[in-house]
């Protein structure tokens, strides 16, 4: 809906709870004080807009969508206070959506990369010659917005179950050449055998993490990789593992993944890996459950304020978007109640995006 073009809200921030005020003209904030702004929140919470750091927007249970749909789930991501979302690899190229300022912003990694049968089909660029991913990163890291993805293990179904995808010399130069070109790189790693291979070649993030374990969280802290534990999507894994019959080994080892994820993902935020929230919303994952997220991040022991920042401020700072600043975009949402709260952050009372105010869910 269209809004005035002069907005002020006041109530409290986060993380340290103070009051705050903001003016809105054309889009930004401002600190100073704006004649005529019509104050459209006082009271509450105000916070940045949100951010699912694992996000597909274009795909579906399906795989790609129609462009009406990704529309649809963008919108649902932005009702849900999700107004920035990266974009971890998808089919559907949605840069025309930058033109929409109803929309969320998306920081996209372009396709996920992948071996041939590697992968989910039809959603990665197959990589015959694993030599050749290098060149194939930095065409992507020029698609993209300053993200890669790699798929970093699947099914091999030769073996029977989880296996890396890459060769640790191939992906040393496959991420040297995004960092060339001022990109990071992400990858999906469900298991334990990819991961010492792609902390050591230099990766930025770990998506999903599964199979963490000691050591690897020294060489996570060692070289400062981040993880997006997707936790919503890990409690897929049974079904997954049900549906994989053909493969025993494949359905135990995803079984056990499963049981345990909540130790292994809570011994990282114990030791000090850095956490962020991605929900994995549009193949098995509907959109807009970025609450849904933090919540879960708070059952395995983060506490309720670093939750909501994994979702956040702190996720903002980590992908290079302002949250709260003089000049910055007017993207955020209010909360009558705390929004560290249990259930609370589902019910933003109202949602602002680039300065124009929608009602929350």
């Amino acid at each position: 809906m269209t809004g005035p073009a002069r907005l002020h809200v006041r109530g409290h921030g986060l993380p340290d709870g103070g009051p705050v005020e903001w003016w809105i003209h054309d889009g930004v904030l401002s600190a100073e004080p704006i004649p005529g702004a019509d104050t459209v929140f006082d009271g509450g919470w105000v916070i940045p807009g949100l951010v699912d750091a694992h996000c597909h927007v274009g795909l579906g249970p399906g795989g790609a969508v129609p462009h009406d749909e990704a529309v649809a789930q963008a919108r649902t991501e932005r009702d849900a206070g999700a107004l920035l979302l990266r974009d971890a690899g998808s089919p559907v190229d949605t840069r025309s959506f930058d033109d929409r300022e109803d929309l969320p912003r998306i920081i996209r990694a372009g396709r996920h990369l992948a071996r041939p049968k590697r992968y989910l089909p039809g959603l990665p660029i197959d990589v015959a010659d694993e030599s050749d991913l290098p060149a194939y990163v930095t065409a992507q890291a020029r698609f993209g917005d300053g993200w890669v993805k790699l798929v970093g293990d699947w099914i091999d179904r030769g073996v029977g179950d989880l296996t890396p995808l890459w060769s640790d010399d191939v992906l040393r130069a496959a991420i040297a050449a995004a960092h060339a070109e001022g990109a990071r790189v992400t990858a999906h790693v469900f298991g334990e055998d990819a991961l010492p291979g792609l902390i050591t070649a230099g990766i930025d993030c770990i998506e999903h993490g599964t199979g963490i374990t000691d050591d690897v969280i020294d060489l996570m802290l060692e070289h400062d990789t981040a993880l997006v534990p997707t936790l919503v999507n890990i409690e897929n894994f049974p079904g997954i593992a049900d549906a994989a019959s053909k493969y025993p080994t494949y359905a135990a080892h995803m079984r056990d993944l499963y049981a345990k994820c909540p130790t292994r993902i809570g011994a990282a935020h114990e030791a000090g890996v850095r956490i962020y929230a991605g929900t994995d919303a549009g193949g098995m994952i509907a959109h807009g459950r970025i609450g849904d997220e933090v919540a879960a991040l708070r059952g395995i022991g983060m506490d309720p304020t670093a939750a909501l920042g994994a979702a956040c401020w702190d996720a903002r700072a980590w992908l290079g978007r302002p949250g709260l600043s003089h000049g910055a975009s007017a993207d955020l949402l209010c909360f009558t109640a705390d929004p560290r709260e249990a259930g609370a952050l589902d019910r933003p009372d109202l949602v602002i995006l680039r300065g124009v105010p929608y009602r929350g869910q």
